[in-house]
């Protein structure tokens, strides 16, 4: 009976608490219906700011005091945010599809799941639908930390006039899903091919010999896996729960620490955050010393450069592009006046975008 009552009374106090929680957080979303209304007053359309965004997650995180994690703590404010702004006005996002890829796991945890969601087929099909304004913006994958750069996404940045709004990156857990029992009874495997490569080692030791083909993506792989008798999937937990598969082996990309990092790509400009990044689509002629000129500037201002990819620039036979990320925001005055350096030693300096850096890879 003692430990009863020490338990109810921790109980009520929990409901206490509750109440104060919903309290406050409607109080909250009144406060975003307000910042709605001013913004339409003032005849400004855009309602979300990802500098905003995080700069709230960071100051949450900063603040945490736990027990709670703070990867638990910003995905809670994540989804607070991202349902007071779907009262101002719902977003609408276009991501890689379909449902159950780890494309749509990038955007719920940058945007949350208070959106409207557009899978598309293709990566150039993302960027069509944030052009022509069917999407309010875009989820498209970039880089893999085992298998290297998306070259698709990166082409489309030649030609495209949208710019990059934000970044996610995914801790990326590769689960082997089938309908049956064991390993014993695998005899196919489907995948997309990024996520084969990932697991090479893994397949070769435990299923030797079994067949594996490469599909349009993992929810695709976990869809014939459903449907066809024998076969199993390479794939994400939320492709395994959409089509009601049982994990035969989890966590089987050969590096533990496999993440995939997703841009995010819109039609506005973002404002500095004061942890950013900025993409630079750079080209120059074909010279001795011609890449070396275009990361003397950054030497020279003490900016660091976080990758750097090339691609055929398609003008010219052994004609490159350069694609350039750099920390800080192009507002930044050492940025500006790498830039101003650039754009005298270069046929192209294009700035892709300037955004928020990714928080932590929590899912």
């Amino acid at each position: 009976m003692k430990q009863d009552g020490k338990l109810a009374q921790i109980r009520r106090r929990i409901d206490a608490i509750d109440g104060e929680l919903l309290r406050l957080l409607s109080e909250r979303a009144a406060c975003a219906q307000q910042v709605a209304e001013v913004k339409q007053a003032a005849g400004e359309m855009v309602f979300y700011r990802p500098e905003r965004e995080a700069q709230v997650l960071r100051q949450v995180a900063a603040a945490n005091p736990g027990p709670l994690p703070d990867e638990a703590v910003t995905h809670i404010f994540r989804e607070i945010m991202s349902a007071c702004l779907a009262l101002e006005r719902p977003l609408t996002v276009a991501y890689l599809g379909p449902p159950g890829t780890f494309s749509q796991d990038a955007t719920h945890k940058h945007f949350g799941q208070a959106i409207s969601s557009l899978p598309q087929t293709t990566i150039e099909q993302v960027f069509r639908e944030v052009d022509a304004g069917a999407a309010d913006y875009g989820v498209v994958p970039i880089e893999n930390s085992t298998e290297g750069a998306v070259t698709h996404t990166l082409d489309m940045f030649l030609s495209t006039p949208l710019t990059i709004c934000g970044e996610v990156e995914l801790a990326v857990h590769q689960q082997l899903l089938s309908k049956v029992p064991d390993l014993a009874g695998v005899k196919q495997i489907y995948s997309h091919a990024q996520s084969l490569a990932q697991c090479r080692r893994w397949l070769a030791g435990h299923l030797p010999g079994v067949a594996c083909e490469a599909v349009s993506s993992n929810a695709e792989a976990a869809r014939r896996a459903a449907s066809e008798a024998g076969a199993a999937a390479i794939a994400g937990e939320s492709a395994g729960r959409l089509y009601e598969l049982t994990c035969l082996a989890a966590n089987i990309e050969d590096e533990p620490g496999n993440t995939t990092r997703f841009l995010v790509i819109g039609r506005h400009d973002t404002q500095p955050s004061g942890r950013d990044k900025t993409s630079l689509l750079l080209s120059t002629g074909n010279r001795p010393g011609a890449l070396a000129s275009l990361l003397e500037p950054l030497r020279r201002h003490g900016i660091s450069m976080t990758r750097i990819e090339s691609r055929p620039a398609r003008t010219g036979r052994w004609q490159y592009v350069f694609f350039i990320d750099i920390e800080g925001h192009v507002q930044d005055a050492p940025v500006q006046q790498v830039l101003t350096e650039l754009r005298e030693v270069t046929a192209l300096c294009k700035v892709l975008g300037a955004y928020p850096r990714a928080t932590g890879d929590a899912p």
